[in-house]
């Protein structure tokens, strides 16, 4: 449910975000039905008034029931709630039912987090080509299947602790915890943590939001062995010198503030009536998508692993924020220079002196800072875990995304700033991600220690979460995890145990080197093993002979014939059957 009683969208009608326009290095096309639903994913957050950590549940949500839902018609790929259980026949395992489950399993997934905009989800299906009142439970069926792993995520979602039905305290995801500030909007008691704060409305009056999602840490992750398993910190206290440094550097960093840098804090702000940090890195796997020509069934697992990133990382980044529960800038800064006059960038007038009590962060006055404390950083982990997800899958760091910003489209300076259009340009996921988390520094809302420090928890929270998606994209999820992915250039054991016919391991992954490959037969029998890049090209035929029952280990020798640095398959056929993982090659 989209209502949140602490008001993220107080003073919405001034949205921060700046409109996403990244221009992918290829021509942009419609891009796949796994895209499109995103698309309807993110109208539906923008049009909602949850917080961050609550859209990062969502997106993880929604594109976990399309996995679910997908690999039912896959030959390998398990889902998070039914294992393979549900699994259809070869002969059904067509795109056109993969499609229709997925969209029934989003479908739903959308109605049961978005009730309020079910009228405008209801036409999306339609649009699609889908009976939005088909709510059939038939497994044998694409809708029956679809409706089956969407009920199945979304009950145990449900009671997951986030209190998204507001059954653990009145009001959809309300804090149940009885969390109480140290401090109130006019009296900093500790300034060491969080003060609630009070600015316009836009409408003549004033608004003190409440904390959003002090209750967060007792959500159950994805991936995660505990929301503190990569708990950082602690953060500078008062009085160490470290906590007086801090809010020194952020006010030399807002005192010298240029239009390069207001467009930085301002694109990746993704405040309220915009897709929010975590919905920001599923356009950018939107571009990717486009970028590199996915197939659908890419797009499926591509959306599921970084949904659940940033889903992970919201769950992680507000644990600790409620375990530290630290002040912002504005009120270390206020409660530091309070009686003195400081230099500070004041908007439309530039850089000039005031009282320190009276320093603002560059941000629209209707939001000057997100309703919740400072350390770790939202921004960076959000980014950090996204920006790891989309390193993994598509094997490099590249990304060559840009966009432009109008010249006088500030929101904290309307028709003012930028002076000339400003073009950010990324040729790095990293450098994106970095980017993400320097934005909040420069627009007054971190502190250095929450940026880096979340960056780093990101990165971690990505690994672990491409770990255990792998565990259901290969169909391992709830066996030894023989085909876990290894570190770079580490190859992976051969398991001496089940002669299942399966692709057990790929090693190294991402690999830049020779890339091992180890598969189980049941029975002595010719196999078949080749090489194919996104087109379905075979770029390497690596044996083509008979086996003996057991497990095999074949080598494509790299030195063989380069390949391009991207996403390839192997694909082993044997038994009549055949078998395809993912590898990443890296040059």
């Amino acid at each position: 449910m989209e209502s949140h009683p602490s008001s993220w969208v107080a003073g919405a009608a001034l949205a921060l975000a700046v409109s996403f326009a990244v221009a992918p290095a290829g021509p942009v096309v419609a891009g796949t039905l796994v895209t499109q639903w995103n698309d309807v994913l993110m109208e539906s957050v923008r049009r909602s008034k949850i917080g961050p950590p609550m859209v990062a549940r969502a997106i993880g949500e929604v594109h976990t029931c399309g996995f679910d839902a997908w690999a039912m018609y896959d030959d390998v790929a398990v889902s998070t709630r039914f294992g393979g259980t549900l699994r259809r026949p070869p002969a059904e395992r067509t795109l056109a039912n993969k499609q229709k489950a997925f969209s029934y399993a989003e479908y739903r997934a959308l109605l049961d987090l978005f009730p309020g905009q079910a009228g405008y989800i209801r036409d999306q299906m339609i649009a699609f080509g889908y009976d939005p009142d088909d709510a059939s439970s038939d497994p044998t069926t694409p809708q029956g299947i679809g409706n089956l792993c969407a009920n199945a995520v979304t009950s145990f979602r449900e009671h997951d602790g986030s209190n998204q039905l507001g059954d653990l305290h009145a009001g959809p995801y309300s804090d149940y915890t009885g969390y109480v500030p140290v401090n109130t909007p006019d009296q900093i008691n500790d300034p060491n943590r969080w003060q609630p704060l009070r600015f316009s409305d836009g409408l003549g009056g004033f608004v003190v939001p409440g904390y959003v999602g002090p209750h967060w840490g007792n959500v159950i992750p994805f991936a995660l062995t505990s929301s503190s398993q990569f708990r950082p910190g602690p953060p500078a206290s008062y009085p160490s010198g470290r906590y007086k440094s801090q809010a020194e550097h952020v006010l030399h960093l807002n005192a010298h503030l240029d239009d390069r840098e207001k467009v930085i804090a301002e694109y990746w702000a993704d405040g309220p009536r915009s897709e929010l940090p975590p919905g920001h890195w599923t356009l950018f796997a939107e571009v990717v998508s486009d970028r590199d020509h996915h197939t659908f069934d890419q797009d499926v697992e591509l959306f599921f692993i970084v949904g659940n990133a940033v889903f992970d990382a919201g769950v992680a980044v507000w644990e600790a924020k409620r375990f530290y529960d630290s002040e912002r800038p504005i009120t270390a800064i206020r409660f530091l220079e309070a009686g003195k006059t400081i230099h500070a960038y004041v908007p439309f007038e530039g850089r000039r002196k005031i009282r320190g009590e009276d320093w603002l962060p560059y941000q629209p006055a209707t939001f000057i800072t997100p309703p919740f404390p400072e350390y770790p950083s939202g921004h960076s982990a959000f980014s950090a875990a996204g920006a790891e997800i989309l390193k993994r899958f598509t094997g490099s760091d590249y990304f060559g995304g840009s966009v432009t910003v109008a010249a006088g489209s500030s929101k904290a300076e309307p028709g003012f700033a930028p002076k000339q259009p400003v073009t950010l340009s990324w040729t790095t996921f990293s450098e994106a991600a970095d980017e993400a988390g320097m934005s909040r520094r420069l627009g007054g809302i971190h502190f250095e220690q929450g940026d880096l420090d979340s960056r780093r928890l990101g990165r971690q929270v990505g690994a672990a979460v491409w770990d255990k998606a792998m565990t259901y994209i290969q169909g391992t999820a709830g066996q030894p995890s023989v085909a876990r992915r290894a570190q770079p250039d580490a190859p992976l054991p051969v398991a001496a145990t089940s002669t299942e016919f399966a692709i057990r391991s790929i090693a190294p992954n991402p690999s830049r080197s020779d890339v091992h490959i180890d598969f189980a037969l049941p029975r002595g029998g010719r196999a078949r093993v080749g090489v194919f890049d996104v087109q379905g090209r075979e770029v390497a035929r690596i044996a083509d002979r008979t086996f003996d029952a057991g497990i095999h280990r074949v080598t494509w020798s790299r030195s063989a014939g380069r390949v391009r640095a991207g996403m390839y398959f192997v694909r082993v056929e044997a038994l009549e059957q055949h078998r395809v993982k993912r590898v990443a090659i890296v040059n």
